[in-house]
């Protein structure tokens, strides 16, 4: 596949006509606030970001690279939705958000022209909406330097997850919008993990994530049966 080919058409109209409500955090995105806290935490536990490089893949409108740039990291985030980054550097500019910057482009492409670059490079709910997620792994393996961290997030393809995930979330308690997701592109823990052991990436650390809608509350623990998390690293040699 090449590096302009591994993204759906679908999937960016979906976004980007949604752009304009990403840092609403009451609108459709108001999950991906609630969880940030969490996913930057547990970033920042493994590997401090203060004074790194980071590349945060599938950006979106800037939610997780924003924050990162608060942690005193150098951030660069990139997309194909053209509205959800134009969104993402009105708020870095409203916000006054410093050391975060944003280009069209994908991960392939920009493996191509920046091998080696980044001390660490994040793609958080972004593999299971492309054709080719084994292919981003290998463009994030590509982009993070020799020894440097790289952190997946996605979701695990069971009866639970298509239950809670899509059932739940976006047909009964309306978390998310109908048709966010696709049951057959998620993604099941043993075939993530086949991925990064194939582009080369040492599994650290995983981690899973739950809801309980009655409070609205989010935790991480153990268990990957829905949400989950991949903590990897590129050897140093």
């Amino acid at each position: 596949m090449s590096t302009n080919s591994n993204f759906d058409p679908a999937e960016l109209a979906k976004f980007s006509d949604l752009a304009h409500r990403w840092w609403d955090k009451e609108s459709e995105f108001r999950p991906l606030h609630q969880i940030n806290p969490l996913r930057l935490t547990w970033i920042d536990k493994i590997i401090p970001l203060k004074g790194l490089s980071v590349l945060d893949v599938g950006c979106g409108g800037g939610i997780l690279a924003d924050a990162m740039a608060r942690k005193g990291a150098k951030v660069m985030g990139i997309d194909l939705a053209e509205k959800a980054l134009k969104v993402a550097q009105l708020h870095a500019l409203e916000a006054q958000t410093e050391g975060v910057q944003y280009q069209k482009i994908s991960a392939e492409a920009l493996a191509a022209e920046q091998p080696g670059t980044f001390d660490v490079v994040t793609c958080m709910e972004m593999l299971e909406h492309v054709p080719d997620p084994a292919a981003v792994v290998k463009a994030c393996y590509a982009l993070v330097k020799p020894g440097g961290h790289v952190f997946f997030s996605t979701i695990n393809r069971n009866a639970k997850s298509f239950l809670f995930a899509i059932v739940g979330a976006e047909y009964v308690l309306n978390i998310l919008p109908r048709g966010t997701h696709e049951y057959a592109k998620l993604i099941k823990p043993s075939e993530l993990a086949a991925y990064c052991r194939a582009a080369g990436f040492d599994l650290q650390k995983t981690s899973g994530m739950q809801y309980n809608p009655l409070t609205r509350h989010y935790w991480l623990d153990d268990n990957t049966s829905v949400n989950y998390m991949f903590a990897t690293t590129k050897p140093a040699a």
